[in-house]
């Protein structure tokens, strides 16, 4: 049985990582690379470094910042902002990210998911899918940093990324984004039935129970941010009530 990863993911804009509410409003929240340092000496199983102003501004993830916390960091790191090509990808993987995670530029081609899993491995390309509720049921895929509604079924857009290249998918709830009300239980089963590839559930965690809830809906992994950039929780901390519980989970 493969076990169930935590995933401490940093939003970066201009050199430091941020938090906020459905990605606006956003506060300080303190430096990428002692962040990136402390959450693997805590037990982090991976990292997820999303450039959060990278899409809005049409520029390209900082590569700089990737390589001082892959200076400080041996676990597997992910990448995504701003990622619109093959060669972009390429120069992020070289300054020391393991994956890519592509959003925006995937919904407008995604045939790139296909280039960037011919080039470097699917266990290499990830789907960063933002998903926002319905009105009337369902989800819908929103892109730009949440700014963009585009219309878009998030359950067909999960199977389609998968076929086409992607191998694992990193799913945020737009909705749940900083509210600290728990993942979005429904969307998660909906793509888990979907989709084989590994899932990252993330968007809403405030509690220990949020994170067995998002298990046990589907989720390989559980990505969070406020309770471990505000010191609520720690990793090993929840990785022992998840292994309490019966989860399997890394030591």
């Amino acid at each position: 049985m493969l076990t169930t990863r935590i995933i401490p993911c940093l939003d970066v804009r201009d050199g430091r990582v941020v938090k906020g509410v459905r990605f606006q409003d956003l506060r300080d929240a303190g430096d990428p690379v002692e962040l990136a340092s402390a959450y693997e000496a805590c037990g982090a199983d991976e990292l997820v470094l999303l450039d959060v102003s990278a899409t809005p501004e049409g520029r390209s993830t900082a590569l700089e910042i990737v390589r001082k916390v892959r200076a400080r960091l041996s676990i597997p790191l992910t990448v995504g902002g701003g990622i619109r090509g093959v060669q972009a990808a390429g120069e992020l993987l070289e300054a020391g990210a393991d994956k890519i995670a592509v959003n925006t530029a995937a919904v407008a081609r995604p045939d790139l998911l296909g280039e960037l899993a011919d080039r470097f491995g699917r266990q290499c390309t990830v789907l960063a899918l933002d998903a926002a509720s319905r009105p009337r049921g369902g989800w819908e895929v929103v892109v730009t940093s949440g700014r963009e509604h585009t219309g878009n079924d998030a359950i067909a857009w999960a199977e389609e990324a998968a076929r086409i290249g992607a191998g694992e998918i990193l799913l945020t709830s737009w909705d749940r984004d900083g509210t600290r009300s728990g993942y979005d239980l429904e969307l998660i089963s909906a793509v888990r039935e979907t989709v084989s590839v590994p899932l990252i559930a993330s968007g809403g965690a405030s509690t220990p129970g949020h994170l067995l809830e998002a298990i046990r809906a589907g989720a390989d992994a559980v990505l969070a941010a406020s309770i471990f950039h505000y010191r609520e929780y720690s990793v090993a901390g929840l990785k022992e009530f998840l292994a309490g519980l019966g989860e399997e989970v890394r030591q």
